[in-house]
């Protein structure tokens, strides 16, 4: 049973075994994937600037400044976490697969400390408890070959193998702190807690699901009003409802949940806020597990014939019959960068993409990635005539945006946000965007 810590956080205990029927799927894995796996197939998110840092790194003190000075006022630290797999995979990997690993850099008069540490998943443990990849990989999943993949972590399951009573994420995407809590985010899973201590190193504490509130999964990229201390966030699901829209409170109280009526199963990775409204994306990009099998795709596939919906709905609403749908062009996103309110109109800034293929993120690459040739936008969703637009802002390639969060659902005039462009493999190249409108007009 799960240890609970208080505060909502739950104590990770799973419980997998090393039995002879983990030994008999090992083996079966083995002939499958030698079957049926092309192992000369490049893993390229295994490699480079992307290739794994195996170890964790306690914190290092007295780090040398390599130009200027650290305020000695300045007292705090700074948290990113991506995808670091731990352990190989048996076949296939994918840019979103990989453990997530949280690097700090501790600043604290005049001095700073670096460590990095693995987030503590259930998934982790399991896999440290075996000392090998036991969990399927997005990479994996395409083809007849993904459906033996699916069948064999079932298996696994079912014969105690593997315990899912917490989940198999991975927390590799995001972090937000909310509530005096960093959480670590993966939008498969429930949050998990991690816990910065004064020396800068970080403990992973456990997950948390609100006193049992949360029932479903957890976007990566929720929503924290900076007026009101409040998060918004939402789950998506394969089976219904396919989509669910949570408030937490600013002491930290999971309201009721809100179910949202799409027709079939999607990913949605992101949404926006303004200080009256959610605005949520029903776009094409479709979860068919039968198409991943008869036609060789990944298990998300994009249907480049069906128009891009967005629903705007009042962010404190106790149900769905408010939320309002309007139609664009075609499309998927990934990222938002932010929204507001201008009279009767909702604006979104967001990096928008054409016809998408996460293929293209799971094996080889091109040296650019014609594809992936996001373009930053605004579309305008008018509440009183039911009308959309849409108008370019920039020139490709333009994604990962990010704002000063004190702006968050409000107008940015004279802010800036920044954007990783171009040469996507090497996350590089910055732009920086600053709005100058005066009246409604004039981005520069």
């Amino acid at each position: 049973m799960a240890e609970k810590l208080g505060d909502g956080i739950v104590s990770l205990n799973p419980k997998p075994s090393k039995g002879f029927s983990s030994k008999l799927l090992d083996l079966l894995e083995r002939v499958v994937v030698k079957l049926m796996h092309d192992a000369s197939l490049p893993l390229h998110y295994l490699s480079g600037n992307f290739a794994p840092l195996k170890d964790e790194t306690p914190p290092v003190k007295d780090l040398p400044v390599v130009h200027g000075f650290l305020p000695e006022c300045l007292n705090g630290e700074f948290v990113r976490v991506g995808p670091n797999p731990k352990f190989d995979p048996v076949a296939g990997y994918h840019w979103f697969d990989g453990d997530g690993m949280i690097h700090g850099v501790r600043i604290k008069d005049g001095k700073a400390t670096y460590v990095s540490r693995y987030v503590k998943t259930s998934r982790l443990k399991q896999e440290e408890f075996f000392g090998a990849a036991k969990f399927m990989k997005i990479g994996d999943l395409k083809g007849f070959f993904g459906l033996l993949m699916v069948n064999m972590q079932q298996l696994r399951t079912k014969l105690k193998v593997l315990d899912d009573s917490y989940g198999y994420g991975t927390a590799n995407t995001a972090l937000v702190y909310h509530h005096g809590k960093l959480l670590a985010l993966q939008e498969a899973d429930k949050p998990y807690v991690v816990k910065v201590l004064e020396d800068g190193d970080l403990q992973t504490l456990g997950m948390i699901d609100y006193d049992k509130r949360l029932t479903h999964s957890f976007t990566a990229h929720p929503k924290v009003d900076p007026a009101t201390g409040e998060m918004f966030t939402f789950g998506y699901s394969h089976t219904p409802p396919y989509l669910t829209y949570r408030v937490i409170s600013e002491d930290g109280i999971m309201l009721d949940p809100v179910p949202i009526t799409i027709s079939e199963p999607i990913m949605m990775h992101d949404f926006a806020i303004t200080e009256s409204y959610a605005i949520f994306m029903d776009l094409p990009m479709h979860f068919r597990p039968k198409e991943m099998v008869k036609e060789k795709k990944m298990i998300y596939s994009f249907d480049p014939t069906k128009k891009a919906r967005f629903g705007v709905l009042p962010r404190y609403a106790k149900d769905e019959l408010m939320i309002r749908w309007f139609e664009l062009p075609n499309c998927f996103i990934f990222h938002n960068a932010n929204a507001w309110e201008e009279e009767d109109e909702v604006v979104l800034i967001t990096c928008r993409l054409e016809n998408p293929d996460l293929d293209m993120v799971s094996g080889n690459v091109k040296e650019k990635l014609e594809n992936f040739s996001n373009e930053l936008y605004e579309m305008r969703f008018n509440m009183k005539t039911g009308s959309a637009s849409q108008r370019k802002l920039s020139a490709s390639a333009v994604d990962f945006p990010r704002i000063n969060e004190r702006y968050t659902g409000k107008d940015m005039c004279m802010e800036q946000f920044w954007t990783v462009s171009q040469r996507l493999q090497e996350l590089s190249s910055l732009i920086c965007m600053r709005r100058l409108r005066q009246a409604r007009k004039c981005w520069k």
